[in-house]
C-alpha cells in the first residue's frame, strides 16, 4: 500500500553522543511495524524526533507525503500522528472520560469565548464529544470506569486509558512506546489482541517499541532493529529471529556463532 511514514538518514547528536545515526526506516500504511533493540538503542529517542519533540540533527521525516522537519509537536498530531508513552503520562486528577475527551482537541473548533459563555456551537461539540469519549473507553475495555479518576485505575486501565486518548485524536499512525510495561501476564495477551486489531479495526498504522519479544514476533508485520543507534537490520519476524546480527546485538557473538 505504499509508505505512509519515511525516515530518510535520520540522526540525532546530543553534543559529542550519537543517539541514532542514519537510520532510514519505511513503515508500510496499515501494518503493525515495531522497532526493537536492545537498551540504550535509541528507539524512544527516534520515537521523540518523529513527533517533534527533538529537532532532528541531519535527515529528514515525511509523512503522507510532506515533510515533518521543524514542525512542532502539536501540529505533527493535527497532521494525523498520536503516541503513547513509556511512562504513563495521563491527566493523573482527572476523570477517564475528560482524559479522553482531552485528546479530541484537534477537532474542537468553538472558541474559548463560547466555552465561557456556554454558546451553542460548544455546547453541540461537548455533547458529541461526550458520546465519543465514551465510545472510545468501551473500545479499549474501559465502558464501566469513565467516572473513575485516573490515578486509581489499576496500572493495565491506566495503559489502555492512554491508548484512548491517543485514539480520540483519529490518527493515522499510532506510536506505542512499551505498551506492555508493568502489566501482567493475562493484560499482556489482551493488550497483544487489541493491537493487532486496531489496523484491521481502525485503518491504522502501528509503530511500536517493545521489549517482549513474543509480543513483537506475534504482532508485527515488519521489524527494524537498532543498535547503538544505528540499524542493523530489517524484515519480517522469521528473518529477524534468525538474523545473526540481531542474535549478537541481544546475546552476545558467541550466542551468534553457535546460531
Amino acid at each position: 500500500m505504499g509508505a505512509i511514514l519515511s525516515a530518510k538518514n535520520l540522526t540525532k547528536r546530543f553534543g559529542g553522543l550519537i543517539a541514532v545515526n542514519s537510520v532510514d526506516i519505511d513503515v508500510e500504511e496499515k501494518n503493525i511495524h515495531a522497532v526493537i533493540g536492545p537498551n540504550g538503542a535509541g528507539k524512544t529517542t527516534f520515537f521523540n524526533c518523529v513527533t517533534g519533540f527533538y529537532p532532528l540533527t541531519e535527515g529528514e521525516v515525511i509523512f503522507l507525503d510532506r515533510p515533518l522537519v521543524d514542525v512542532p509537536p502539536d501540529r505533527i498530531t493535527h497532521r494525523g500522528i498520536s503516541r503513547t508513552y513509556q511512562n504513563v503520562r495521563l491527566f493523573s486528577n482527572m476523570t477517564a472520560i475528560e482524559n479522553v475527551m482531552v485528546g479530541q482537541e484537534r477537532h474542537l473548533k468553538a472558541m474559548w469565548f463560547e466555552a465561557v459563555l456556554k454558546l451553542p456551537r460548544y455546547r453541540k461539540e461537548e455533547k458529541i464529544s461526550l458520546q465519543e469519549a465514551l465510545r472510545l473507553l468501551d473500545y479499549v475495555g474501559l465502558g464501566d470506569k469513565g467516572n473513575f479518576v485516573a490515578k486509581n485505575l489499576p496500572y493495565g486501565a491506566q495503559r489502555r486509558l492512554e491508548i484512548a486518548r491517543a485514539l480520540a485524536s483519529k490518527p493515522k499512525l499510532l506510536l506505542l512506546d512499551e505498551p506492555k510495561a508493568g502489566m501482567n501476564p493475562q493484560e499482556t495477551i489482551e493488550l497483544s489482541e487489541f493491537i493487532r486489531q486496531l489496523p484491521h479495526d481502525l485503518g491504522l498504522t502501528i509503530l511500536l517499541i517493545e521489549h517482549d519479544m513474543r509480543l513483537v514476533m506475534e504482532i508485527s508485520d515488519q521489524i527494524t532493529v537498532l543498535d547503538y543507534g544505528s540499524k542493523i537490520a530489517e524484515g519480517t519476524p522469521k528473518e529477524i529471529q534468525s538474523n545473526p546480527k540481531v542474535i549478537e546485538a541481544y546475546l552476545g557473538r558467541g550466542a551468534a556463532d553457535d546460531n
